[in-house]
């Protein structure tokens, strides 16, 4: 029975310590996460278009403006504020593997953090 005890001691520790490191790591990527307080405006302009895919999501400022963009997604987030010149491009993330798809682009200050 002793020896039973000892053995169930050894495996557990490895177990814990997977666990414990697998919820520090995930941790700071919950905590970064920007909130949706980041979208401070309405929906950009019809020159201004996205085309994704699972990877990325590329966004086109086809306005003759510069415009500040984020991109909201179905599981609630959205992306970080970023400026993009007349006729350039950003690249924002994709709806990956679990299906989080663009729901819309809005206008941003790039001024203001996100989560703010």
């Amino acid at each position: 029975m002793r020896r039973m005890t000892n053995l169930m001691k050894r495996m557990s520790r490895p177990v814990t310590l997977a666990a414990s490191t697998a919820a520090g790591l995930l941790m700071p990527l919950a905590a970064t996460a920007p909130s949706a307080a980041a979208a401070t405006g309405s929906p950009v302009a019809e020159c201004v278009e996205y085309f994704q895919s699972w990877r990325y999501t590329d966004v086109h400022n086809g306005c003759a403006d510069a415009v500040s963009v984020t991109v909201e997604y179905t599981h609630g987030q959205w992306a970080p504020c970023r400026v993009i010149e007349p006729g350039g491009w950003a690249t924002f993330a994709g709806y990956g593997t679990d299906g989080n798809y663009v729901t819309g682009l809005h206008t941003c200050d790039p001024a203001t953090p996100s989560g703010v």
